[in-house]
């Protein structure tokens, strides 16, 4: 085990010395929080808490810092249609898209009111599931608009929201563990996965799926597991994890490159911090990872099986190798399984209901910087000779495979490519095949879409991937014609393995085609002979017809031989053909394609034209596939030694581990010179396609100025209608105007009349008022006045009648002043010596 710490290093070397198996572990100042892998499986993605996104590439052995996003991410997605662009879900509830060669932002993504717990894309990169615990959204990676958005109850909880492999269906869980299965495009319920209501609430919290999309994999609250066929929609099984399991937080399938995506190896990470891989079949526990003291929070499985990334609770990450973990997985299939049973559940359940049987684990060794212990089984010392020929890697026996496949056929469609591999024996060389594949595409294959055009991309890609490392293996393999139509059917076969489809096809070149280049360009002539003198032997008549039709061996054994039979056959027959044509001498090869011929001869018989010929070695026919290959074991054994094929074919040598061996067997002259010639007609084509280029850009510049001239020319004409348009639209505008003007001067005179009568009106008003105010006052003027007119007479009377008494008074005294008088002179006193009786009376003038 070696340990890389990152630190706040931005790019380096993932290990300083070559990695023996085992893990190695990447250790950081910051916690990491998330890993993803892409789809080869040699490169993943790393965040970690301050939102740091690292990418290790395991195969290069580098790691680099792609981008700072400044916040913790929450979910990754690595596995996009453009290989450089990754998904981070962040924790303010937003997607981003980054390209991690340009460091740039691609597109920011909202919608989301809580955090985004996962992240799933369709199997075509196009299309991408967002979950958050109140909604799920369906995002189009190719625009970033959202598409659908699935909202739900408050009281039900979304667990997570996910594609099914290889289809447009989407696989919805709730909190009331509710299962459902929608249509992508519409968004249509086309089912509902049936939950036993017996026995305990599981509560799912965990769920996984096959490569294939046909089973699918729940575990939650509870240390028992739940297995459904996605085909017939039923529970098919359940298995009880040990009883040191009881909380399941994550499940995952370990792909096999030979499972056909049915992938049988479950991982389970359970509350312990330790994942344990077992066999959904036969319920065995295989290994483990992680322990009580080292704990796993979460891992990632690389979609090519080879690699598990699993962050640890200190926060590091711990990358292991599965190879070098068990040999449980390379082991052949045994032959007989036992089921345990469960206890006293339910009927229903107890017939599904198997246990993990914990004591046949293959625990590796504690890891001490040293390359793990693996036990080697060693043949008994007694084997002989055959015996040892006969022997198999993973234990396997020639013999025994012959013998069944005698029996039944053909091998389990299963097992068939654990077999093929078995027989093969694949070197499985990852340094030289990276060599090859470092050097690109190989120039001879540049254009191969244009020859062979195949509607699947994917297929296309690794059809010339493969061609390239064969014609960088060899020269001869970047002229030969008819290379793609042998290479086409592994690589559909193994397409998502490249390395094994090119060990798989070097090996069929190595073993099958020899001498089929000694006489390059033309076809194996030799080859064509020793066929034909099979034929001779066998059926004297067909070939004397096909003589006398003019028909030769390259045209009735040679399309079955550049084509493997890939063009007369239909897949599941192929298979059939090539499980006998593996498991015999390279020299079977030829019997089978003489056997086709005779089982055919029928047909062939009826035919006299050349074109029939043709046609016929060119499509399917009606053909009984058992009785050919039974005709083609009655040839092997029957075709005497000095016509055999087997005679002058070498037996089967399988390719070497440390490197690749050369490949020489062919004029190596003409290949050189064929080289040379097609490197001067791709120069004179390269010069000739310069030339086109520019005779091209000058007449598409002459076009584009003519056409630049006619559309000024047409401009100029709408231009001019135009301005004759807007010309009379002015004049009718103007007229319009006008007749609007009169109509707002007679408007405005009228106005101009009714404000002067309001104003008419107004000032009347208002004199009106200031007459009858002034006629008010001057009446209460008036009353005033006689107010005061009748207060002045009233004073007056009173004043008056005052006056009165008052002269009546002083009449009185002056009367008795008289008298006085009277009676003073009567006696002789002077009136000044009288007495007054009163003072003089005076009179105010208001009074007067």
């Amino acid at each position: 085990m070696e340990v890389t710490d990152i630190g706040n290093k931005e790019e380096g070397k993932v290990w300083h010395r070559k990695p023996t198996p085992g893990k190695g572990v990447f250790d950081n100042t910051v916690r990491f929080l998330h890993v993803a892998f892409d789809t080869t499986g040699d490169t993943f993605l790393a965040g970690d808490h301050h939102g740091n996104i690292y990418v290790f590439d395991i195969s290069r052995n580098r790691f680099r810092l792609v981008q700072k996003t400044g916040q913790a991410c929450t979910a990754l997605a690595f596995s996009l249609r453009r290989t450089t662009e990754f998904l981070v879900a962040l924790a303010d509830n937003t997607i981003k898209c980054f390209d991690k060669d340009t460091k740039q932002l691609v597109s920011w993504m909202r919608g989301h009111e809580g955090a985004v717990s996962s992240i799933s894309v369709h199997s075509s990169g196009r299309y991408a599931i967002s979950t958050s615990l109140d909604t799920a959204q369906l995002w189009d990676l190719d625009t970033f608009q959202r598409k659908r958005k699935l909202n739900i109850k408050q009281s039900v909880g979304i667990q997570r929201v996910f594609f099914l492999p290889l289809s447009n269906t989407i696989l919805s869980c709730f909190s009331d563990d509710s299962i459902f299965a929608w249509e992508s495009d519409t968004l249509f319920c086309k089912y509902q996965l049936p939950v036993p209501d017996c026995g305990p609430k599981i509560s799912y919290k965990a769920f996984a799926v096959t490569r294939d999309g046909k089973s699918l994999a729940a575990g939650g609250r509870s240390n028992l597991l739940h297995l459904w066929c996605l085909d017939s929609r039923q529970l098919v099984r359940v298995i009880q994890m040990p009883t040191q399991v009881r909380t399941v937080r994550q499940l995952e399938f370990l792909p096999d490159s030979f499972d056909g995506g049915a992938s049988q190896t479950l991982g389970v990470l359970s509350q312990d911090g330790m994942m344990r891989f077992i066999n959904i079949h036969t319920c065995k526990l295989l290994f483990h990872m992680g322990s009580h003291d080292n704990a796993i929070t979460t891992v990632a499985v690389s979609p090519n099986g080879r690699h598990v990334a699993a962050i640890m609770d200190n926060g590091s990450i711990n990358v292991y190798s599965v190879q070098s973990l068990t040999q449980e997985l390379n082991k052949p299939p045994p032959s007989q399984v036992a089921v345990v049973s469960g206890g006293d559940a339910d009927q229903e359940l107890s017939n599904l209901k198997v246990k993990v049987r914990s004591e046949v684990v293959q625990r590796p060794a504690k890891s001490s910087g040293r390359r793990t212990q693996v036990k080697i089984l060693r043949p008994p010392a007694g084997s002989t000779a055959e015996d040892k020929e006969n022997e198999l890697p993973a234990g396997l026996n020639k013999k025994r495979l012959v013998a069944l496949l005698k029996a039944f056929g053909e091998y389990p469609a299963k097992y068939r490519m654990f077999v093929w591999r078995s027989l093969l024996c694949l070197p499985e060389n990852h340094a030289s095949y990276s060599s090859l594949t470092d050097k690109g595409l190989h120039s001879a294959y540049l254009t191969l879409h244009d020859k062979y055009p195949i509607k699947s991309h994917k297929l296309q890609r690794g059809l010339q991937r493969v061609l390239s490392a064969l014609a960088h293996w060899a020269a001869i393999f970047g002229e030969v014609e008819y290379l793609p139509l042998i290479a086409f059917p592994f690589v559909k076969l193994f397409q998502n393995n490249p390395m094994l489809c090119f060990e798989v096809v070097a090996t069929v070149i190595v073993n099958w085609c020899q001498h089929w280049f000694e006489y390059f360009p033309n076809p194996p002539l030799n080859i064509l002979s020793m066929a034909e003198n099979v034929l001779a032997h066998h059926d004297k008549e067909l070939l004397q017809h096909l003589v006398d039709c003019g028909i030769t061996s390259q045209l009735y054994v040679w399309p079955l031989l550049e084509t493997l039979f890939s063009e007369v056959l239909t897949r599941d027959e192929w298979l059939r053909v090539f499980d006998s044509i593996f498991s015999n001498h390279p020299s079977f090869l030829l019997m089978a394609c003489v056997a086709y011929i005779i089982c055919c001869r029928e047909p062939l018989l009826l035919c006299s034209q050349k074109q029939d010929f043709e046609y016929f070695f060119h499509h399917r026919n009606n053909l009984d596939v058992t009785a050919m290959i039974k005709e083609a074991y009655r040839l092997m054994g029957s075709t005497p030694a000095d016509i055999h094929p087997r005679t002058m074919l070498s037996d089967f040598t399988p390719l070497t581990k440390d490197q690749y061996p050369v490949f020489n067997q062919y004029p190596e002259f003409i290949v050189e010179y064929q080289s040379r010639e097609r490197e001067k007609i791709r120069l004179q084509e390269m010069e000739y396609l310069r030339e086109r280029q520019e005779v091209s850009a000058l007449r598409a510049d002459f076009v584009r100025r003519q056409a630049e001239e006619e559309a000024c020319y047409a401009q100029q004409e709408l231009l001019q209608k135009a301005e004759e348009q807007r010309r009379n639209i002015l004049a009718q505008e103007e007229e319009k105007l006008t007749q609007q003007r009169a109509k707002l001067a007679a408007m405005k005179r009228e106005l101009k009349v009714k404000e002067i009568q309001l104003l008419d009106a107004t000032r009347s008003r208002f004199f009106k008022n200031q007459q009858d105010l002034k006629a008010s006052q001057i009446q209460e003027l008036e009353q005033e006045i006689s107010r005061k007119m009748d207060l002045r007479e009233r004073e007056t009377a009173a004043a008056v009648q005052d006056l009165e008494v008052r002269q009546m008074e002083l009449e009185a005294q002056r009367k008795r002043l008289e008298q006085v008088r009277r009676m003073l002179h009567l006696t002789f006193l002077p009136l000044s010596q009288l007495p007054l009786l009163s003072p003089p009376v005076t009179c105010s003038p208001s009074q007067t």
